[in-house]
Formats: structure tokens, sequence, C-alpha cells
């Protein structure tokens, strides 16, 4: 049996909804008979829709712990394909706040309870007991992975979960706009404003750009980052981009999958290539 199947059985055994990760850690997207939400779901918004499709569509909103859907011909084909497993937190339960680097986890250390702790590939997971809404970039290095979000499998870890403390909580209810931005996110101006025909044109090129990334149904990543060199490519250099049409598009990128991070590093891939 695959071996990224018979970890997911054994995670749902123990309660934990399970989904199967393609490459660049992001779900598998919608199949033909629910691409572009055709059955209702909209997952680009991160509410599930009356949706009955047998394979793993979806996103979070598709784990499960039902063995008889995990090893179903439709999964069994992701699973061949799959390169990680993933599951949902909120539906065990759980909130997962995920330390992207060695910065972030000192800062866990010092201020929040021990609780279990999971090594990741650039810092650690800390698993609490309880459910909160998922939020990213709460700090820098911090995201918040509960409700509505899906978390890697790695390990089990070591420690002993404790229940979700309100230090945590409250991170989720600090205003976006005192959240940091990735350095160098957004072009410096450059000759005094944007030199286009009118605000419109950049409110058209950024809903364009969303619509593109929420539509994507397969090689997202790619879409990503061909969109972000697309909106670059016009808008780059005349400074008119602020962080709020940035932030429009990360958000449209992490609802289809893609984490804080590969949105950062697109948008840094972009700009370099385009030399702005």
């Amino acid at each position: 049996m695959n071996t990224l199947l018979t970890t997911a059985l054994d995670l749902a055994r123990t309660g934990l909804p399970v989904l199967p990760l393609r490459a660049g850690k992001v779900p598998f997207g919608n199949c033909p008979t629910c691409t572009r939400n055709a059955c209702g779901g909209r997952p680009h918004m991160k509410t599930p829709g009356p949706c009955t499709c047998p394979a793993p569509c979806h996103a979070w909103a598709a784990a499960t712990t039902d063995p008889d859907v995990i090893t179903s011909p439709p999964w069994a084909r992701a699973w061949e394909r799959a390169e990680a497993v993933a599951y949902h937190p909120g539906g065990a339960g759980l909130t997962v706040v995920d330390l992207d680097n060695p910065a972030a986890v000192a800062w866990a250390r010092e201020i929040l309870p021990a609780t279990q702790t999971v090594p990741t590939s650039r810092g650690e997971h800390w698993i609490y007991q309880g459910t909160m809404r998922s939020v990213n970039a709460v700090r820098s290095g911090v995201d918040l992975k509960s409700s509505m979000s899906y978390a890697r499998w790695r390990d089990h870890g070591t420690g002993t979960t404790v229940p979700l403390p309100d230090v945590v909580r409250a991170l989720a209810d600090k205003p976006a706009a005192a959240r940091p931005v990735p350095a160098n996110m957004v072009p410096a101006p450059a000759g005094g404003g944007c030199r286009h025909r009118t605000p419109a044109y950049l409110e058209r090129g950024i809903t364009m750009a969303e619509q593109r990334i929420t539509t994507a149904h397969d090689a997202v990543h790619t879409t990503v980052y061909r969109t972000f060199l697309a909106v670059l490519s016009t808008h780059g250099r005349c400074g008119c981009l602020t962080d709020g049409h940035v932030a429009r598009l990360f958000t449209a990128a992490q609802a289809k999958g893609e984490s804080l991070r590969h949105c950062a590093d697109a948008w840094a891939n972009a700009r370099t290539a385009l030399g702005v």
C-alpha cells in the first residue's frame, strides 16, 4: 500500500481529517465536475458548498476521517500523485501555531505555554487543543491554522497538547494594518505616481488578476507566479501598487492553498525577473 495512504489511514483512525497534497504542498485542484464551482462549492471563498464529489476537491473542505472515502478510486489516484499528507486542524478540534523561522520559534518559547511541538523544515508547529479562525502573518513568521485551513503532517513530535491559550487567540484579533508586510513587497514609487490612464485601469487589472488566480483549477503555483509577473510588468515601475493591492493578490493565492511564504517568494521572484 502507498506509504502516504497508510499514514492517512492511521491518522484518520485517531480522528484527524486528512487530505492529500500535491507538488508544492498544495491541495489538488477541483475535478472537471467541480471546476469553476459548477458543483455549488466556493473553495476560493473558504466556504464549502453542498458538494458530494467523490474526489479530494475543495482543499481543506475535502478532509475526511472516513476510510472508505480515503481508499476510494478517486482518492487512490490522488495518493499515487501526492507528495505529502495534510490534515484539517479545526476539524480535529486543534489549532496549529506555524512558526516559520528560528526567530519565531524563540518568540514562542518565551511567550507561549509549552505544548505538543513538531519540527518542520524551517521551524516548528505548536499544536493546541481548541479551534479558532485561521489567520496568516499574525506576526513575523507566525501563521495560525485551525478552522478552514490545513497543515502538513510531519510526525507526532514531542510533548502533550494543552488548551489553546488566550495569547494565541488574541493574535487573530490584531488589526491587519498592524501585521508585518514582507520586506520589499511593494515597489517604491518611481517618477511621481501612476502613469496609466485612470485609477480604474489599475483596479481592473488587480480584479482580473484575482479572478485568474481564483479560477485556476490546476498548476496553481505557476498561475500565481505568472499572474504576479503580469501585474508587476504593467504596474511595477510606476509606484501605483499599494500594500492593499498586493494583499488582495496574496489573499486570492492563499485561498487556493498557497502559503504566505510561497506568495512572498513568488512575488520576490517576479520582481527579480523583471528587475523592479
